[in-house]
């Protein structure tokens, strides 16, 4: 589906990156006219490299979670957000520990703001993930445990599973996942518990 540009989405100054093909609106050119701004086409994957971190959700998912990736990175986009996409590319076979690690290693750089893989059943990817320092990764399977998972857990990566959700229910996981935000106050003392030991044993192991 071609993303559709409107007079809002131009910036008061610079440029304005879209992706090829997308439909710019003939308030949004005027507007972009009257400001000076140019309008360029990049392909996705540039533009989702040259987003900024904030905006930028790292997205992954081995050959079962294929279908519902490239079905979910639209959601995103209507968000205002860029879908970093580090594969798989199709539906051939591929290990999940591997797209997990990947989609881990740019949330827990700071390279992507937050992140989310998609397997079968979501569960290896979220084991997967929890092994790199720095990430909280939260299998999430209805809205009640996506908001869970960030109220309260402050979870910077969500995994899914292809298999046990339909994609109008991953579509609400998704969205309510990344619309909550943390809620602080005491849950910060524990989600502080959690990265402690995570600190523990990293000293352990390099000393």
């Amino acid at each position: 589906m071609k993303k559709v540009i409107t007079a809002q989405d131009v910036p008061a100054s610079g440029e304005l990156r879209v992706p090829v093909g997308s439909i710019v609106t003939a308030s949004a050119q005027e507007v972009a006219a009257s400001r000076g701004i140019r309008i360029i086409e990049l392909p996705a994957d540039q533009l989702s490299a040259l987003a900024p971190p904030a905006k930028t959700v790292a997205i992954g998912s081995d050959h079962g979670g294929f279908r519902l990736k490239e079905a979910l990175k639209p959601l995103l986009e209507g968000m205002g957000l860029f879908p970093r996409d580090v594969g798989v590319m199709e539906e051939k076979a591929a290990d999940y520990p591997d797209i997990a690690h990947e989609v881990a290693k740019l949330v827990a750089a700071g390279s992507a703001a937050r992140g989310v893989i998609i397997d079968g059943a979501g569960i290896g990817s979220c084991m997967a993930a929890n092994k790199v320092p720095g990430i909280r990764a939260a299998l999430c399977y209805d809205k009640a445990s996506a908001r869970n998972g960030r109220e309260h857990n402050d979870s910077n990566v969500l995994t899914l599973g292809a298999r046990l959700l339909t994609q109008t229910q991953a579509e609400d996981v998704l969205r309510t996942w990344m619309e909550t935000p943390f809620a602080g106050g005491r849950h910060q003392a524990r989600v502080d518990k959690i990265m402690q030991i995570e600190r523990q044993y990293r000293e352990k192991s390099s000393s």
